[in-house]
């Protein structure tokens, strides 16, 4: 079925690689050419001539068509020539947008996936319809029907591998390339390979404490929800289940993030499907990303009543700390996810102290006009209404997050180009260009 990507129609090939496009979009006449380079049509010729722009002869007309995609690798190089490179670093500190894409994007009300706005998908659609919705463009009728032969792993090999107390996150960075080994068919990013790898990794969350015969169960699963219930050994009730699905579609792609960002690079550089989710995981492990639901479960930890949540503030700033899970760029009067989530939680987790704690760190923040509490916050408060373990929030957070990764690893690998930035150097000159002395 034919999908728009970066304003083109495109065509996706059996193993959903996108692999044709539209002879309008691949070539350019010559004029469009020239205005795309900024140059006279003479310069033009001289660069097919020099090998840096193919054409040939435009079919029914007379002149020559030119290769599109050379135009514009042509056109980044001479960009990074002349001085553009304070104008790319401002860029990547939550500056001005530096990638097309048709995936997602933010306005102050939260994500829109493909013209659809997440809080509104969360409320009434299973994330395998938003998956599936972030792939295609297209969102589901029907709940589509996902399915899992087996793990896909060694069990016992993954085991020797785990201690006891492995965190689900770690669990997953060791699972996806156990499964990338096993998977013998090398279909690339298709979407078929896609279903079967998030719901072997929502089986696969809770392994480590409880081994192959409960992940095994939790592979059998309807659905992606119910599957990461049964992985971290809890009930899926209709409540827990409809709790976790709205999780997934809240967390299911945030635009150009750390972790997405990191795989639009492997997937630009042809990484597959596993290399592509083994990128996100190992960015989003970090503190400053899906790591910030770690430090959250810390101070939580640290507070451990209620009545303590305004002590614990007050020794956090005569030490010049701050609380995580507050804040966000992106969302200055308020966190529409977290709100969600929140939301959630109170209702599932009403006798549940970390929720308490949670929702009176939230009342005293406000209060004292600090900012309002991120996704990480929400993540953390429903992960403990529904009693999960330790580190379950993050590891939720990546889960969810892996449809995103393949959305933006299918668009980058069909845009067809290397993503490689230039770095604006500001150290000591060459040796040969200092004065004599």
């Amino acid at each position: 079925m034919p999908r728009c990507i970066d304003g083109f129609m495109e065509r996706v090939d059996q193993r959903g690689f996108v692999n044709q496009r539209r002879a309008d979009a691949t070539w350019l006449s010559g004029r469009d050419a020239a205005d795309l380079l900024g140059v006279k049509r003479e310069t033009l010729y001289a660069y097919v001539s020099r090998g840096l722009v193919r054409s040939e002869r435009a079919h029914g007309k007379a002149g020559h068509r030119y290769r599109r995609d050379d135009l514009l690798r042509l056109k980044a190089r001479s960009d990074a020539r002349a001085g553009h490179g304070a104008v790319a670093a401002g860029a990547l500190r939550w500056g001005e947008p530096v990638l097309p894409s048709a995936v997602s994007t933010i306005d102050a009300r939260g994500p829109i996936y493909r013209g659809h706005r997440a809080t509104l998908l969360a409320a009434g659609h299973p994330f395998e319809s938003v998956a599936e919705l972030l792939w295609s463009g297209t969102l589901p009728v029907a709940r589509p029907a996902w399915s899992a032969d087996g793990l896909g792993v060694r069990t016992s090999a993954l085991a020797a591998l785990l201690p006891e107390d492995a965190r689900p996150l770690t669990t997953l960075s060791l699972a996806v390339p156990a499964l990338a080994a096993g998977d013998r068919s090398s279909v690339g990013m298709s979407t078929a390979a896609a279903r079967t790898l998030i719901l072997r990794m929502a089986a696969l969350l809770g392994f480590a404490q409880g081994g192959p015969v409960r992940a095994r169960a939790a592979a059998q699963a309807g659905g992606v929800a119910e599957a990461a219930l049964l992985g971290f050994g809890a009930e899926p009730t209709e409540e827990s289940v409809r709790a976790v699905n709205q999780l997934l579609v809240l967390l299911a792609d945030h635009e150009l993030n750390v972790s997405t960002f990191t795989v639009r690079v492997a997937a630009s550089a042809g990484a597959d499907l596993y290399a592509c989710v083994c990128a996100g995981l190992a960015s989003l492990s970090g503190t400053q990303h899906g790591g910030v639901c770690d430090r959250v479960e810390e101070v939580v930890a640290a507070i451990g009543r209620a009545r303590s949540v305004r002590a614990v503030i007050a020794a956090c700033e005569r030490q010049g700390e701050e609380i995580p899970g507050f804040g966000h760029p992106l969302y200055p009067a308020a966190d529409p996810r977290a709100e969600a989530l929140l939301a959630s939680a109170m209702t599932l987790g009403k006798r549940n102290e970390r929720v308490s704690v949670l929702c009176e760190l939230v009342k005293a923040m406000r209060s004292l006009r600090r900012e309002p509490p991120s996704c990480d916050v929400g993540l953390v408060a429903l992960a403990s209404a529904l009693r999960l373990p330790p580190g379950s929030a993050t590891a939720l957070f990546a889960l969810a997050r892996t449809a995103g990764w393949i959305a933006h690893a299918m668009e980058q690998r069909a845009a067809g180009f290397l993503l490689r930035p230039r770095a604006r150097y500001v150290g000591e000159p060459a040796a040969s260009d200092s004065p004599e002395t």
